[in-house]
């Protein structure tokens, strides 16, 4: 158990050192834009499956 607790420790001390440098922020931002990326491939997608006539599901 001693074993586990340390590697928590050590985890939660690596996650603080990422959350209080703004690297969180920055993959935060990179997240959202990559989730609209992909939004909007899927829109355009399905879309395009619309328009040659196919099933879109």
């Amino acid at each position: 158990m001693l074993g586990w607790a340390l590697g928590f420790f050590i985890l939660a001390i690596i996650a603080a050192a990422f959350g209080f440098g703004g690297i969180a922020g920055a993959s935060a931002g990179i997240a959202q834009l990559l989730f609209f990326v992909f939004l909007a491939l899927l829109v355009i997608t399905f879309v395009a499956r619309a328009v040659r006539g196919r099933s879109v599901l």
